[in-house]
């Protein structure tokens, strides 16, 4: 499972830097322009473009967290869910032995394992 989850996250993160690296590329191509039509001086083009990969490089780290924080709590989430349905299922076993040893009527039983298997 390791392996296809660090599979997802290079996948994703390659998309993420890929998407930014064209929008630098546009970003370039128009400055371009805007210095072909002389309304922007090379200089100025070119002190906007490191601006624009600084910008970049931010956002690609910024979406790199963020991403990983998803996965993180995607993770946590997953876990919550085995944890809370293995807790479940516990709770089941005793409910059983209760109305076994008639401590419950089987309606009850049958309400909360309802209950149970509903948040399952």
């Amino acid at each position: 499972m390791g392996d296809k989850k660090g599979g997802y996250i290079d996948k994703f993160l390659k998309k993420a830097d890929k998407a930014i690296q064209e929008g630098v590329k546009k970003a370039d191509e128009v400055l371009e322009e805007a210095v072909e039509f002389g309304s922007m001086t090379a200089k100025q083009a070119a002190k906007t473009s490191k601006e624009l990969r600084s910008q970049a490089k931010k956002e690609r780290e910024s979406l790199q967290k963020k991403g990983m924080e998803r996965i993180t709590e995607g993770l946590t989430t997953a876990k919550n869910i085995t944890s809370n349905a293995h807790d479940d299922l516990e709770i089941l076993k005793k409910l059983g032995k209760l109305r076994k040893s008639e401590v419950i009527t089987e309606k009850e039983f049958q309400a909360k394992k309802k209950k149970i298997l509903d948040r399952i």
